[in-house]
């Protein structure tokens, strides 16, 4: 397939409500579409890079300047035959996981178009339906969080993940499992804790929680190890898994019993699907996590969640959890048993609305 055109947008779209975590506070995100045509076919990305280098080191501009100066010059113009070819010249930018992960989705989406089958289908998804939980962020009190999670359970959603912060933890925790004991419920600390809260997470062990996301540091697998020894709640590992050899580290340290897989941290689909099968090899469980991302990247994430060993419940949310108005259509819905459905059109499955994606676009630029 000749690369005719590479079209960057910097779009920035506004939360439903302030989105808050022990990073800090969002009230909008930031993230870079991508669009790749070739041969009257067209394919769609997103980078989850953000605004600030707090999850992680990448940024917008850093994704930006990775892609227009490294990745595109190398594809652009030119016949390319399949994922791997287009893929492999951006193996030489080490790290800038974000930035190689939009292009690859644009990629996929791309070669599936053109062999006319959906995404789901050319990743080795199995199911057209995948469960989904809903990611809330941290309230200011305790009311708030029973509102919030009353409201999302009458909604649908299978499972609830509560952020948490030093502070804000453990009341919120035995409060919630109160007032719901039977729910499935999980934490996510955003490497906000260190081995010295052991006890606040030999405490967390009375509440039955699915699984404890990230607790010690954003780069760490060692310390994770001690950790998950002492207590029997699964740890699972988000911010320090950026590829498979991390992950072997980590399941060979029991640093973790469960994997969190987002395409954009590890750097695409095709490290994903390796990190999903070396894990169901070693009967690792995974999850589909979320970068808040928009249509675009939440058609590829419903994808790759369809594969086999995404067993539990992801942050895939519906379109109307964070934005008033998504840039595809259809937008992403939940149905009444907590699940959504898996786009089977060609490609993404979903069409982008180009006058919605103007709109919320801050800076374009096109490469021939």
């Amino acid at each position: 397939m000749l690369i005719d055109k590479i079209e960057l947008y910097h779009v920035k779209l506004k939360l439903t409500s302030p989105f808050v975590t022990s990073l800090g506070v969002e009230t909008d995100v930031e993230h870079i579409i991508i669009r790749i045509d070739s041969e009257g076919l067209t394919g769609w990305g997103e980078s989850v890079a953000e605004s600030t280098p707090f999850y992680s080191y990448e940024t917008i501009h850093t994704a930006w300047h990775i892609l227009r100066d490294f990745i595109i010059p190398q594809i652009i113009g030119k016949n390319i035959q399949s994922v791997h070819e287009a893929i492999e010249p951006g193996s030489r930018v080490r790290g800038h996981m974000m930035a190689k992960a939009g292009m690859e989705a644009a990629i996929w989406d791309l070669f599936a178009k053109a062999e006319n089958v959906s995404l789901s289908k050319t990743l080795g998804g199995t199911r057209d339906r995948i469960d989904v939980g809903v990611s809330i962020g941290i309230q200011s009190d305790t009311t708030e969080l029973i509102k919030k999670t009353d409201g999302y359970l009458k909604e649908g959603y299978k499972r609830i993940k509560i952020k948490i912060a030093p502070g804000k933890d453990l009341q919120y925790v035995s409060v919630l499992r109160k007032e719901f004991p039977e729910i499935l419920l999980q934490v996510d600390a955003n490497s906000a804790y260190t081995l010295d809260d052991l006890n606040l997470f030999k405490t967390m062990d009375q509440y039955n929680l699915l699984l404890i996301e990230q607790p010690l540091g954003h780069n760490d697998i060692f310390d994770h190890s001690k950790l998950q020894r002492a207590i029997r709640t699964p740890i699972c590992l988000d911010e320090s898994i950026h590829s498979l050899a991390d992950t072997r580290a980590a399941i060979e340290l029991d640093s973790c019993r469960i994997i969190n897989i987002k395409p954009g941290r590890v750097g695409g689909f095709t490290e994903a699907k390796l990190i999903h099968d070396y894990c169901q090899s070693q009967n690792i469980p995974v999850w589909h996590g979320g970068m808040l991302e928009s249509g675009i990247g939440r058609a590829g994430n419903a994808a790759l969640a369809s594969l086999p060993n995404f067993t539990l419940p992801g942050d895939i949310s519906a379109s109307k959890r964070y934005y008033k108005e998504d840039i595809v259509y259809p937008e992403f819905a939940i149905t009444p048993d907590g699940k959504i459905t898996v786009p089977t059109k060609p490609g993404i499955g979903v069409e982008v609305l180009l006058d919605k994606l103007e709109k919320v676009t801050v800076a374009k630029e096109s490469f021939r």
